[in-house]
C-alpha cells in the first residue's frame, strides 16, 4: 500500500469525522503480526565530538507517477527514471529519521510512519533500539513539518506520547496553520482536487499536535541551540517547513527535510513540483533557490526522502541542480 491509496483508503470511507482513528489502524495491527521483510536499521555517522544515527523507518511506495510531480509532462517523468536505472510504473521514497547524540542530549528529527504506518514504513522503534537507544532516552525532538510521515510516530495508538521526556519543537507557523488549516488554505496545492485527502492531513495533524501541545517549544530562528543547532525556514511544501543544520568542528550538516522527495527528478526538474506541496509554487522556488545555495557553499545534506542514507551534496548541472551522494568505501561508521 502507497501513502496516497492509505490516505484514499481512509478518506473515502468517511470515518475521519465519524470514527475514533485509532480503531482504523489496520496497518498497525498488522505489525503485531510477524512481517516478512524488516527494514529497519541505523548508519552510523561521526562529526566531530558528535554522532548522529540514521534511522530508517522503511519506505514509501507512490504508484501513481503522473501526478507524483503535477506540473511535469509524464512522457518526460517516466523517460528521465527509466535513463536513471529506475523503474517507471512507481517511484520509491525512504524515510531516513535523523537521530544526534551530544554530551547531554539525544534529540531525534522526526517520527516517521508511526500510527499511519503500512506494510514498508513502522519500523523506527526497531531502528531505535538496534542504534542502542531506548525512547526514554529521547530529549528532544525537532519536526521539521507536521506531514503525517513525519509526527506520526510521536504518539501511539492510544493517543499516549512514545517519548515521554522529550521536549517538541517545531515552527510556530507550522503549528499554527495546521491546528486551523481548512480546505481554503490548499488553493495553491494540487490537492485542493482532493478534499478528503486534505481532511485526513489536517485531522491527522491536529490529532498528534493536540497530544505534544503541551510539551512543544517553538524554533528560535535566531539563535543556535544547544550549541550545535540552527534553524532556516523552507515555506512551500508546508507553511512552515524547517531546515535544520548541525555545525561542530568547522563542519556543516542540513537536514533538508522535504526540499525534495527524489534525487533523480526534483533536484533536475524543481519546476515540476510534488503533488503534496501545499503551496507548489512556493515549494518550487524554495526547492530552486535552497538548492542553489547548496551548490554554492558546498555543505552536505541529509535528505528525509532521499535514498538510503539520505547524505549527499546538491551540484550545479546546466540550468538546474542533481543530488550527488555522499560517497561510503566500506561498512560501518562514516566519518564525515
Amino acid at each position: 500500500m502507497n501513502r496516497r491509496d492509505l490516505i484514499k483508503k481512509v478518506a473515502l470511507a468517511g470515518i475521519l469525522t465519524a470514527v475514533p482513528f485509532s480503531e482504523f489502524y489496520g496497518a498497525e495491527k498488522e505489525k503485531e503480526k510477524e512481517v516478512k521483510d524488516n527494514f529497519s536499521g541505523f548508519q552510523k555517522v561521526k562529526m566531530g565530538d558528535l554522532t548522529i544515527y540514521i534511522l530508517s523507518d522503511g519506505y514509501l511506495r507512490e504508484d501513481d507517477i503522473k501526478t507524483y510531480a503535477p506540473k511535469a509532462d509524464a512522457k518526460e517523468l517516466k523517460n528521465l527514471l527509466k535513463a536513471n536505472f529506475r523503474p517507471a510504473d512507481h517511484i520509491d521514497m525512504a524515510i531516513n529519521v535523523p537521530l544526534v547524540q551530544t554530551r547531554d542530549r539525544l534529540i531525534l528529527f522526526d517520527s516517521g510512519m508511526g500510527i499511519f504506518a503500512d506494510e514498508r514504513t513502522g519500523f523506527l522503534q526497531k531502528s531505535l533500539s538496534k542504534a542502542g537507544f531506548a525512547r526514554k532516552d529521547i530529549t528532544d525532538v525537532f519536526i521539521s513539518h507536521a506531514h503525517i510521515d513525519h509526527i506520526g510516530g510521536l504518539i501511539d495508538k492510544n493517543d499516549a506520547l512514545v517519548y515521554p521526556n522529550a521536549v517538541y519543537h517545531i515552527s510556530k507557523r507550522e503549528f499554527d496553520f495546521w491546528m486551523n488549516a481548512e480546505e481554503s488554505d490548499f488553493t495553491s496545492s494540487y490537492l485542493i482536487n482532493e478534499p478528503k485527502k486534505i481532511q485526513f492531513l489536517v485531522q491527522g495533524a491536529q490529532k498528534v499536535l493536540k497530544v505534544i501541545e503541551s510539551k512543544t517549544t517553538f524554533f528560535d530562528f535566531s539563535s543556535t541551540l544547544y550549541s550545535y543547532f540552527s534553524f532556516e525556514s523552507a515555506q512551500g511544501h508546508t507553511p512552515g517547513m524547517t531546515m535544520i543544520s548541525v555545525q561542530v568542528a568547522g563542519k556543516k550538516l542540513t537536514y533538508i527535510a522535504d526540499l525534495s522527495h527524489s534525487d533523480v527528478l526534483l533536484f533536475s526538474h524543481p519546476e515540476w513540483g510534488f503533488f503534496a506541496d501545499t503551496d507548489i509554487q512556493m515549494a518550487a522556488r524554495s526547492r530552486r533557490d535552497i538548492s542553489g545555495q547548496l551548490a554554492e557553499n558546498g555543505n552536505l545534506a541529509l535528505g528525509y526522502h532521499l535514498p538510503w542514507p539520505g547524505l549527499g551534496n546538491v551540484a550545479k548541472a546546466e540550468e538546474n541542480f542533481r543530488w550527488i551522494p555522499y560517497p561510503v568505501y566500506r561498512p560501518g561508521e562514516i566519518e564525515l
